[in-house]
């Protein structure tokens, strides 16, 4: 009887590898050939899951986003019901930053696919700008719940936009060595104590 191929774990275990190629090399790397190394299988197979490497760079992208909103979840899961707005911010931000080896090399992989867009080669901002977008949505709707008597709607959105940027800033700080992990979450949480002051 043949054997069933679990195709979604076959394209996740390719991303994964390419995860690691572009982490120890960025984008330019990760070719074919370094990922089929890497995933311990053949060109011809990740060709068949994904036809181009554009396309295997957007799936890779994408498990990386779908990895951190996995995480996000647990984190905010793990806060209860009754989680301020803070606490909820903190856990995504925290959640973000590279304080352990695998999200250093996620946030590698990410600071590689900034770089592609800098320079307009493999993806676009519009691919890139998607979770960004969702999280700063997400951190003004939770600034609403905590401020609900702010007469300034547009504060909550400057806010959200600030924390987001700040911890993307603050992880390429990390990623670069300018600053140490413990460092980091002490510049996030009093980012956070003076936009909830």
């Amino acid at each position: 009887m043949p054997r069933l191929v679990d195709h979604e774990q076959r394209r996740r275990e390719i991303t994964t590898a390419a995860r690691k190629v572009i982490a120890a090399g960025g984008l330019d790397a990760a070719t074919f050939q370094a990922v089929a190394a890497e995933a311990g299988v053949s060109v011809r197979l990740i060709q068949y899951y994904f036809g181009s490497k554009r396309e295997l760079m957007l799936a890779t992208h994408r498990a990386v986003v779908e990895d951190w909103g996995k995480g996000f979840a647990e984190s905010v899961g793990g806060l209860g019901a009754e989680a301020s707005a803070r606490e909820v911010i903190r856990a995504v931000a925290i959640g973000l930053l590279p304080l352990d080896d695998g999200r250093h090399q996620d946030n590698l992989v990410f600071a590689a696919f900034h770089a592609a867009n800098l320079t307009g080669n493999t993806v676009t901002s519009d691919e890139m700008m998607g979770a960004p977008r969702y999280l700063i949505t997400s951190f003004t709707e939770q600034l609403r719940r905590a401020r609900p008597d702010e007469s300034d709607t547009r504060a909550n959105e400057l806010d959200a936009e600030l924390i987001v940027l700040t911890t993307s800033a603050v992880s390429q700080a990390i990623l670069a060595g300018g600053v140490t992990r413990e460092r980091a979450v002490e510049v996030l949480d009093h980012m956070l104590d003076r936009v909830f002051t």
